[in-house]
């Protein structure tokens, strides 16, 4: 027998634990569905959020709220949604097989960013590889970074990169570039063959033999995950952001979106704002069923 519920929450970072805060609170059935692949764990430290002391590791905050779903006795999957569909009704389907129904659902997948096949890429996540430049540029102040990519998410992060550090360079590993890039950025488009350096990044090596060097990375390839389950429904996406109205409700009703799948500012504190709107949102709507 399928398991049903009220709610049915697609990712665990800030945008997704917080939805889920307000309609278990609501008394409500809700399931959280995702792994530990939050762009938070991946954050070398945390400052700019509000009550903050100290600076704080990006996976000492997701675990945080993990323990946070735990304490109010909310269900985690820990898996991936493969497919979706809707008929008066939400099912999900997930890639161990099983499958949920659900009055509504709330995409919190972040924007999901590909990976490259780069000798030593994760060896260095947190030691000058990271997947978000408003997040970390702070610290790669007056250095040279590079962004890893070759598309607009790419000149997005290269953009945010451009006033503080000394030099940005594009690297497309290859790829041909799918957006137009200023002057500023220098562009090279030669595979990557590894990443070097002891303790923290320190140089980019190519496939070629030629080095460049670097104190950050930022990873830009691209973004997938809850718009092409959005597409599946129907609902409209710009580019790979879900589009939402103020209230983080998608065209369908009873589907809602919130955090860096809906685009905007990717940060906690904008994602844990939305969850808590998309999350008070699906109360309403379910409230207005009975």
């Amino acid at each position: 027998m399928r398991n049903t519920m009220d709610c049915v929450i697609i990712g665990c970072g800030p945008a997704g634990v917080s939805a889920a805060l307000y309609v278990a609170r609501a008394n409500l059935k809700v399931t959280v569905i995702g792994g530990d692949e939050s762009a938070l764990m991946k954050a070398e430290k945390i400052e700019n959020y509000y009550g903050l002391q100290e600076s704080l590791m990006g996976k000492t905050l997701f675990e945080a709220g993990l323990r946070q779903l735990e304490r109010l006795g909310v269900e985690r999957i820990r898996d991936d949604v493969v497919d979706i569909t809707w008929e008066n009704a939400f099912t999900l389907t997930c890639a161990g097989g099983e499958e949920i129904d659900a009055a509504s659902v709330i995409f919190c997948t972040g924007a999901k960013r590909m990976r490259a096949s780069i000798e030593n890429l994760q060896a260095f996540e947190g030691r000058g590889v990271s997947y978000c430049a408003i997040c970390d540029a702070f610290f790669y102040r007056n250095k040279a970074v590079a962004v890893l990519g070759s598309g607009a998410y790419a000149l997005h992060e290269a953009m945010a990169l451009l006033p503080v550090a000394e030099s940005v360079t594009l690297l497309t590993n290859g790829q041909p570039l799918a957006a137009s890039y200023p002057e500023t950025i220098k562009i090279i488009d030669k595979p990557i063959h590894a990443l070097q350096g002891d303790d923290k990044l320190t140089s980019v090596c190519f496939a070629d033999g030629d080095k460049l060097a670097a104190a950050g990375l930022f990873v830009a390839i691209g973004t997938a995950g809850a718009s092409d389950l959005a597409r599946k429904l129907g609902v409209e996406v710009r580019g790979s952001d879900i589009v939402t109205n103020e209230n983080m409700e998608t065209m369908l009703p009873g589907l809602f979106a919130a955090g860096d799948c809906t685009g905007g500012i990717l940060q906690v504190s904008t994602a844990v704002a939305e969850g808590a709107k998309a999350g008070m949102s699906a109360v309403r709507f379910l409230r207005s069923r009975t």
